[in-house]
Parts: structure tokens; C-alpha cells; sequence
């Protein structure tokens, strides 16, 4: 008995009220169809072409005082070096089939580095950030340059730079990684290289030289004046975060229009060169409530990942409600409505692939009671 492959591209009649009636002479033609690989768009168009943005991803939280041991367990039992290349875990979104993924664009990982160790140099075309939710004693060396990871810090990572990370402490670290992964993957534009096994010193200055260079607000080098497509900032310190959010909710209660909505204060981080989003695919935000703030429900195209830093609060993502605490991360797919409560404070850091949307001109936000 022979076996008959598959088609590759299978088309199946119907009998919906939109589809055309189910005959002998169809059947043949989507048989012609298949033997050509062509696919009619009257068999596709309801997926292809919805009303409105349906995600594969689905809403999703993942609790870090799960994840932390779990980390813990893989910096006893995994290498850092090469072949792993780095001890990143990955979230992945229940809806994506398994893939590494937590959106169709972003990724998101815990980074784990025991005392001692070197995560191996390398670059890559993908933009990357470091965002550290506790612990400190890292150093990430980005074109030889190191930059300190304490708790509260930003450190992005535009594409194609070198970087390795080196702990000189007795102590373990953790933080979460963010990167393009997927949408670069999907656009089959990616690019990677091994740098050497060590980074290229191990010297842990308090500052680095991009912060020398571009940390002051305001200000800027007379000789860097063209802009840059990434930020060339590479540490936002948790201090300048945390006063900037407190200042917006004083400002708010002496009267002043200072927050996004009441008693939700935010910032965005920017490129000093442009003052636009700190790399071409992320945009990343920091969002603080203050202790009995509710926010209005809203949905925007593109999708987002937040880590609570602080606090305690109740999120709602759709259907989906949860109870979260600090280190918690959830996913906000496509189009799918947010709304942040909660009674003793929360700070939130937010990161999204909305530049790729607006760059498309294809995004687009809702809030309740407005029409998108």
C-alpha cells in the first residue's frame, strides 16, 4: 500500500453560510488549488482579516517567588558558558505553542549569574535590556565599558554591541532580560556573533562611562550632537526614576496637571539624542499608583510586559484578574483591555513593542468610554 503525502497547503469545503456550495467540481478545483499552492482568501479571510486584533498570546502572570527557585536551581545545575551561553529562562505564553516566547514580539527571561562567574561576550542585531528588581553586585560590560546592575535600574542594550556580565560578589543575581527576539525571529532579520569567553575587564566602577558621559538631565555633549538610533545611555538609576515618579504625585496634590490619570503617576525612558524611545523596537515605561488608585481600563494595538517592583495590587487583562506582588510578571496581549487597582501603592515597569506599531502607523488606544 503507497502512502500519499499530505498537501502542503490543505483546503477544506465548508458548508458556512459564507462559503460557496460544496460540489464535486469545487472539491476539484481546491484540489487544483493545492497542486499549484495557492490558497483561495475566501477560505481565510475570517482569520487572516478579523474586526479586530486577535492575539494567538493570551493574558498571563508568573509569580516570582516560583521563578527565583527555580533560577536558583539552574545556577547549581547549568554552565554559563558557552553552548548556553547564557543561563536565561525564558517565559512562555501559554497561547504560542511552546515557543520561548512570551508575546508574538517580545521576549522576556530571568538572567541568573552565581559569584565569580562570566557570562560569555557576545552580540547580536536584537535590542536587549537589563531590568533589576533586587540584589546588586553585577557589572555589564557593553564595549568594554561596565556598567553597575543595582535594584531599580534600567540598563538597555541597543543591537550589535559587545556584552558580557561579570559578578564580583559572594553572592548570586537575578534579573529579567527583555528583548525583540520574536519579532526579529518572525522577520527572518537576525544576526549573531561570539565574542571571547571573559569579559573584557573586570573593573566594577560606581559609574560607568556612558553615565560620565550622558547622566545628566538636560544636558548634553557638545560633541555628540547627531542623533542616535538607540539610547547611548546605558544605566537609568533607579534614584532618578523613583524621584521623578514621587515629585509627579506631589505636584498632583498641590493642584498641578502632573499625572496620567489621578493618582497614577509615569515615565518614560527616552534617548537623550532624540528624546524618542530608548531603542527602535522597545519602549519601555515605569508606572507608579498611589495607595487607593484605580485606573481606567485600556487597550491598545501591540503588546506589553509588566514586572511589579513594589507594592501589592489587583490586575485585570481581559477575563483574567490576579493578585500580585513584588517580582510578579504579566503579559498584556494585543488589543486586550488593562486596568491596574490598588489600596497600599504600586510601581510597575512596563516594557512594549509599541515603536514598532507607530513606525507602521498602525497604533492605536482605547480607553473606557472612548471610541479607539
Amino acid at each position: 500500500m503507497t502512502l500519499i503525502d499530505p498537501p502542503p497547503v490543505p483546503i477544506v469545503a465548508t458548508d458556512a453560510e459564507d462559503q460557496p456550495e460544496r460540489t464535486p467540481a469545487l472539491e476539484a478545483l481546491y484540489r487544483g488549488f493545492e497542486s499549484e499552492l495557492l490558497i483561495p482568501l475566501w477560505t481565510q479571510i475570517g482569520d487572516l482579516m478579523p474586526l479586530s486584533p486577535r492575539s494567538r498570546a493570551v493574558p498571563h502572570l508568573w509569580r516570582w517567588n516560583r521563578l527565583l527557585p527555580l533560577a536558583e536551581q539552574a545556577g547549581e545545575l547549568v554552565p554559563v558558558g558557552r553552548g548556553g551561553e547564557r543561563r536565561a529562562i525564558a517565559l512562555a505564553n501559554p497561547g504560542l505553542g511552546g515557543r520561548p516566547f512570551a508575546t508574538p514580539t517580545l521576549w522576556a527571561a530571568i538572567q541568573y549569574l552565581n559569584p565569580g562567574e562570566d557570562a560569555p561576550v557576545h552580540r547580536h542585531t536584537q535590542n536587549a535590556f537589563r531590568f533589576v528588581v533586587e540584589g546588586e553586585g553585577v557589572w555589564t560590560v557593553v564595549d568594554g565599558d561596565p556598567v553597575a546592575m543595582r535594584r531599580g535600574d534600567f540598563l538597555p542594550q541597543a543591537g550589535w554591541h559587545w556584552h558580557g556580565h561579570h559578578n564580583v560578589t559572594d553572592r548570586p543575581m537575578a534579573w529579567i532580560d527583555g528583548l525583540d527576539i520574536p519579532f526579529q525571529y518572525f522577520a527572518d532579520s537576525t544576526f549573531f556573533e561570539y565574542g571571547p569567553d571573559q569579559v573584557e575587564t573586570r573593573e566594577a566602577p560606581d559609574r560607568s562611562r556612558s553615565e560620565r558621559l550622558w547622566g545628566h538631565p538636560g544636558l548634553r555633549p557638545l560633541t555628540h550632537l547627531q542623533p542616535t538610533p538607540a539610547t547611548p545611555l546605558l544605566a537609568y538609576r533607579w534614584e532618578h526614576t523613583d524621584r521623578a515618579l514621587s515629585e509627579q504625585l506631589a505636584l498632583e496634590a498641590e493642584g498641578y496637571r502632573a499625572t496620567v490619570e489621578p493618582g497614577h503617576a509615569a515615565v518614560r525612558y527616552v534617548n537623550p539624542t532624540t528624546g524618542g524611545d530608548v531603542m527602535p523596537t522597545l519602549r519601555t515605561d515605569f508606572h507608579r499608583l498611589a495607595p487607593g488608585t484605580a485606573t481606567a481600563a485600556t487597550r491598545e494595538v501591540g503588546s506589553s510586559v509588566y514586572q511589579v517592583f513594589e507594592g501589592t495590587g489587583e490586575i485585570t487583562v481581559a477575563e483574567h484578574t490576579w493578585r500580585v506582588e513584588r517580582g510578579d510578571l504579566f503579559v498584556v496581549p494585543s488589543w486586550q483591555p488593562l486596568t491596574l487597582a490598588t489600596e497600599d501603592g504600586l510601581d510597575l515597569f512596563r516594557f512594549s513593542d509599541t515603536p514598532i506599531f507607530e513606525r507602521l502607523h498602525q497604533h492605536r488606544v482605547q480607553t473606557e468610554g472612548e471610541r479607539p
